[in-house]
């Protein structure tokens, strides 16, 4: 192991995965090395979501799972971030003393600050292979420098939400907005491409409600700035609000040849009554206008969207507004997901919906949106499709995972030519869509080039695909 290693586990959002990557930067210029397993590290980060009521419990649950690491190695520094830390930093540390540190989501930099200072107390020791064998910690970690892991780079362009759902938490944990000068964002999106980012994805609780401190300019003009930042192929950011759109900032995000053809729409509910119980600030009739708006300046996007199904008060009728134009086939995708009372918010106090009635609603739902879904996919089959490379396939290691331009996932066997380095080096993938499923599609890569622009080199199909044709 080398001197000091730290290890990095997000659970949430893309603002958590941004957080973490400020982290891992941070750890790498303090002499940190990025450990694939918490057996390995000397601070272990748990970045924590709070959303939901299972992030939650998972939360604590690795908390769990890291103290008997903790206890067979004292010297190692156990954190605790993100969302969960910020609203039960005091319940947190009676639950789960052997947490060495609780930063909230406003305290990145003293976090960063306190690894700095940690590096000196560590010896040059490695931990035992004896309590490496005995502990299996399990986990997925995050920022290990891969040759993959610079090709998306996470640029945060705000923090906190000012709008305060009365199903959401995050305004309590992160605050209201605190929109960062667009000079930081353009400067951190140039560090990213200088890093090898191939493509820059702005991420904001309610990324288009993007004002810069200085002189107002909004979230049209923040991509229009970084679309001319010498070297940036390819745009996206995540997650936008319906109220914040209008037409002329779709018009304008719409002369941007970078920007990629997705956007991600949260509806959360089809029924007026539950929106404005909700507080979303929109009607579903306002909702269906920015979709308008899009089908005209975006004819080809993908649009995608969240639902909460269960949310307090729903009737049958309300359930159904939302089923209905599920059917209908406008999104391509859609993360659904069965309301989940967090303390602290207005419509944890409301009658609730039985779990019963509230999973066999959820379970309708996600039937029709994944026949809609799979539709969409299918429509792809035959056709070919330049897709950047996120890396080997975590189901099966012979095969690489791929995103489309619309966020589509692509699986695809590994090439005879495959080589990390080279596939980083060169990493949008001509990939011919050869079957689709409900979560994205399978193919055969027949191509790949160094940027986006460039033509596409011939690549030798895999030797499984010619023994099945």
């Amino acid at each position: 192991m080398p001197v000091a290693s730290i290890y990095i586990e997000t659970h949430g959002c893309q603002m958590n995965e941004a957080d973490s990557q400020y982290i891992a930067d941070r750890a790498a210029s303090a002499g940190y090395a990025v450990a694939e397993r918490a057996e390995d590290a000397n601070v272990v980060i748990l970045n924590t979501c709070t959303v939901r009521d299972n992030a939650e419990r998972r939360a604590y649950g690795r908390m769990g799972h890291f103290k008997s690491l903790k206890k067979a190695h004292p010297a190692l520094k156990l954190v605790v971030t993100g969302c969960l830390a910020e609203q039960d930093r005091d319940r947190m540390q009676r639950i789960a003393p052997h947490v060495d540190a609780v930063f909230g989501t406003s305290e990145l930099a003293q976090l960063g600050d306190a690894i700095t200072r940690w590096r000196e107390e560590f010896a040059a020791t490695e931990v035992s292979e004896e309590l490496a064998l005995r502990i299996p910690i399990g986990g997925s970690p995050d920022c290990v420098a891969g040759a993959f892991s610079p090709l998306r780079g996470f640029v945060t362009v705000q923090r906190g939400c000012s709008y305060y759902c009365t199903f959401c938490i995050v305004p309590h944990v992160r605050g209201r907005f605190d929109h960062r000068p667009m000079n930081d964002v353009l400067s951190e999106a140039q560090q990213r491409i200088s890093e090898g980012a191939r493509e820059i994805m702005l991420v904001g609780q309610t990324v288009n409600a993007y004002r810069d401190p200085a002189n107002g300019d909004d979230f049209g003009a923040l991509c229009s700035s970084v679309a001319q930042i010498p070297g940036l192929e390819r745009l996206a950011f995540i997650s936008p609000h319906p109220k914040d759109f209008t037409r002329e900032m779709l018009r304008e995000l719409s002369q941007i040849p970078q920007l990629n053809p997705r956007i991600h729409l949260p509806v959360q509910s089809a029924s007026d009554p539950m929106l404005r119980r909700m507080n979303r600030k929109y009607t579903f009739g306002q909702f269906m206008e920015r979709v308008e708006w899009i089908r005209e300046f975006f004819p080809q996007a993908a649009i995608t969207t969240d639902f909460i199904v269960g949310f307090p008060s729903e009737t049958e009728r309300d359930f159904q507004a939302t089923l209905d134009c599920v059917r209908t086939g406008l999104f391509a995708n859609a993360y659904m997901f069965i309301y989940s009372k967090r303390s602290g918010t207005p419509a944890a106090h409301w009658e609730q919906v039985e779990p019963a009635v509230a999973s066999e609603r959820h379970a309708r739902l996600a039937e029709a949106q994944n026949a809609v879904a799979r539709a969409y996919h299918e429509g792809k089959i035959g056709k070919q499709f330049r897709a950047l490379v996120q890396g080997v396939s975590k189901k099966d290691r012979s095969k690489l995972a791929a995103k489309t331009l619309d966020n589509v996932t692509a699986i695809v066997p590994q090439p005879p030519d495959y080589d990390e380095r080279l596939y980083a080096l060169e990493p949008w993938l001509d990939v011919r869509v050869d079957s689709a499923h409900v979560w994205g599609c399978s193919g055969t890569i027949v191509g790949r080039a160094r940027r986006f622009p460039d033509r596409g080199l011939a690549v030798k199909p895999a030797l499984i695909n010619l023994l099945t044709a």
